[in-house]
């Protein structure tokens, strides 16, 4: 069966619904999907701030495919960005931080 999510509150009535059917509790899908129990048990609340990637593991888990059904006229962008492929997510450093890092502090035979 095909569903359209339209909210996290959707989500959570599916992730929860699945595991029920499958007779799995709450505590061992969590620890099957590598995450606590608290966070399986946010997800099953629909808590909106959960993260995707852990959830994507639940679902998996779960044997639930998460598929997305994108327009037409992205399909050729979407090959384009499959061939570049997705770089790892990098924190930025503020100008001061980057200072503070680049710079060395004066030594002792620099003020003689």
């Amino acid at each position: 069966m095909q569903i359209t999510i339209h909210s996290v509150a959707d989500l959570a009535l599916v992730v929860r619904s699945v595991r029920r059917t499958s007779k799995v509790r709450l505590d061992d899908l969590a620890a099957i999907s590598g995450v606590s129990k608290q966070f399986a048990s946010d997800v099953e609340h629909g808590k909106p701030t959960v993260r995707l990637g852990l959830v994507l593991k639940m679902l998996s888990e779960l044997g639930v495919p998460l598929k997305l059904d994108i327009p037409r006229a992205a399909e050729r962008e979407l090959a384009a960005q499959r061939i570049k492929g997705v770089r790892p997510h990098r924190k930025r450093t503020s100008a001061v931080t980057s200072q503070k890092i680049d710079s060395k502090p004066p030594s002792s035979s620099d003020s003689d």
